[in-house]
This record gives structure tokens, C-alpha cells and sequence, in this order.
């Protein structure tokens, strides 16, 4: 009898929820796709051994996956999630004969070039321009970011931790805001407002600088709900929504300047894919294109969001074939 044909395990671990797919050759798209809760597990290998007993013990030799932090060498900790491992143990313990491991934002921009139109929903700008640089970010539990460059015949993604510069104001009330916040944090973050529980604190913030009685702040969903409900209006939660959304557009801008992305800044993540067409509204354009001398430069920049099921797992597909050494 033939022995099975050995599958490719592809996995997209984010600060919340673990998510796990196979791919039966090299090129072939993530099947038996399944996210988990990562708090159901006391480690990766746990979520990664129970989705594999799950799907009926598939044959795999090789995988990739994509963690919500910085790989910098042979020992990763998650930012946002009490998981940490070494890489090569985790490779003996899955039985892998290969295993690579890189940034979620990395494998994010590595799905660019294969997203179609119908999984992103262009938010103004002109024409993308097809060979020039991209950026990719998104807010979830945390703040991703990432950026995709071409040398000679091939993408390359080019990660890091850009969630992580300093947040600039551009108007009176964000500055009264990152003022107030800066008497609890020596450093304010992007991710530290843009994210899920970014969102949190930007509402229980707002709050406070309008004299509001101290209360325990919702979930973000619950935020994001009361922000688009037609009634009753909650006028901190829409504040919030909006500020949120025009701060992402200051960071979007500065990315997008920074490397030249003439061909798209994408939006991925938790958040801004669920506001749908109210997103377009929002504040974020405007103040993507609100850079003094280069406002022409972003505005002609187009943005987009994500909409494509699980990008970052074709992400890590597509880093299995990349012949760059690792």
C-alpha cells in the first residue's frame, strides 16, 4: 500500500484565538481550517496536538507558524499571551522534520499577493501601484504591522514591531488625551489605544476627561455595538469609535510614508474588518490623507480592508516555499 502523502500544518497564533489549517501539497490552500481558544491550552504544543486529534491525526512533516511576536532567535514569548517556547523542542515534540516560525504580521503580508478582489474592500485612494511596497497592520488583542517589498522576482516581507512606536496626537483632545495618559504610562503605544483592549481604555479615558462617573469599561464588542447602534445613541462609545478609527489613520499614514507604499495599506485584524461599511465613514480616511506637504502623496495611496477567512494562514503557506534562508 502507498503510505499517505504527508501534510503541511499552517497555524496563525494571535493573543486570543489559535488558528490551525493543513495543505496537502506546496501551493495547495489551508484546508480543515479551526480556531481555538488559546486560553483552553497551557501551551502551543497543546492547541497544536488537540487540532491535529481533531481533524483524525493527519500525516505532517512540515510546518510554519505565525505568532503574535517577535522572532529574534530560538526562544519565543508571546506579547500578549502567556505562551512561550523553543523552537526546535516544539519541532521534536510535533514530530515535525521542519518547522518555521515567523511574525503573524510577517505571514500577513506574505497573503497579500494572493488576496483577490473580493477579499478586500477598498477605502478611497487611487490606483495601487503593483510592484511598489505594501503595508499591512491590524488591531486585534494587539497592534500588527508589517510590510512587503519586491526584490527581483519575489515578495518579501519585512516584520516587525511597529505596533509598538509612540503615539502622536493630531488635534486639542488628543493631546489632553495622550496628556492624561502619560500620568499612568512612560510610554504610550500605538497598540496601547489601537486594540482591543486599547479600545477599552480609550473609552474609560474619554470618560474620565468628561468628568463621567467611574464605571467598569464593556468588551470592545460591546463598545463597537453601542457605537453603531441606530438607538439608543451612546455618545462616548461613538467618541470612541471614531477617535479609534482616526488614530488608526495617523499610524496607517506614517506606515505609509515610511515605506514608500505606493502599492496599498491593507487592514487585517479583529477589529476593523467587523465595523463593515461604516468604516469607510469613519474618520480613518480622512486622516490618512491629512499629512501636511505629502497629503497628495497618501491621498493617491490606496487602503484597503481585509476580508478573506484566516489571510495570515496562507501567509504561512507561502513562507514554507520561501527560498530565503532562515
Amino acid at each position: 500500500m502507498t503510505a499517505p502523502q504527508p501534510f503541511r500544518l499552517v497555524a496563525d497564533i494571535g493573543g486570543t484565538r489559535a488558528r490551525f489549517g493543513v495543505c496537502e501539497a506546496p501551493g495547495a490552500p489551508p484546508a480543515e481550517v479551526r480556531s481555538l481558544a488559546c486560553a483552553a491550552f497551557a501551551s502551543l504544543a497543546d492547541a497544536a496536538r488537540a487540532y491535529l486529534a481533531a481533524i483524525g491525526q493527519p500525516p505532517v512533516e512540515e510546518a510554519c507558524v505565525a505568532v503574535a511576536a517577535p522572532v529574534t532567535g530560538g526562544h519565543v514569548r508571546f506579547t500578549n499571551l502567556g505562551w512561550s517556547f523553543r523552537i526546535e523542542e516544539l519541532r521534536a515534540v510535533l514530530r515535525l522534520r521542519r518547522l518555521r516560525v515567523v511574525n503573524d504580521f510577517e505571514a500577513q503580508a506574505l497573503a497579500l499577493p494572493w488576496l483577490v478582489p473580493p477579499e478586500l474592500r477598498a477605502v478611497g485612494g487611487g490606483a495601487a501601484e503593483p510592484l511598489a511596497p505594501r503595508v499591512v497592520l491590524g488591531a486585534g488583542t494587539g497592534l500588527g504591522v508589517a510590510a512587503l517589498v519586491r526584490a527581483g522576482e519575489r515578495w518579501v516581507a519585512v516584520p516587525g514591531e511597529g505596533g509598538h512606536v509612540a503615539l502622536s496626537p493630531m488635534d486639542e483632545e488628543e493631546a489632553a488625551l495622550l496628556s492624561h495618559l502619560w500620568r499612568r504610562f512612560d510610554h504610550v503605544s500605538a497598540e496601547r489605544l489601537l486594540s482591543g483592549p486599547g479600545l477599552q481604555l480609550l473609552w474609560l479615558t474619554l470618560r474620565e476627561l468628561r468628568g463621567l462617573p467611574a464605571v467598569a469599561a464593556p468588551e470592545p464588542e460591546e463598545i463597537t455595538r453601542r457605537a453603531l447602534a441606530v438607538a439608543p445613541p451612546d455618545p462616548v462609545s461613538a467618541d470612541t469609535l471614531a477617535r479609534f478609527c482616526a488614530l488608526l489613520g495617523t499610524v496607517a499614514a506614517n506606515l505609509a510614508v515610511t515605506f514608500g507604499a505606493r502599492g496599498g495599506v491593507y487592514l487585517g485584524g479583529g477589529i476593523v474588518p467587523a465595523l463593515g461599511a461604516w468604516f469607510a465613514d469613519s474618520p480613518f480616511r480622512a486622516r490618512f490623507e491629512r499629512k501636511g506637504r505629502f497629503s497628495a502623496y497618501t491621498a493617491a495611496i490606496p487602503t484597503f480592508v481585509i476580508t478573506a477567512a484566516s489571510p495570515a494562514l496562507r501567509g504561512a503557506a507561502a513562507a514554507l516555499d520561501d527560498p530565503a534562508p532562515r
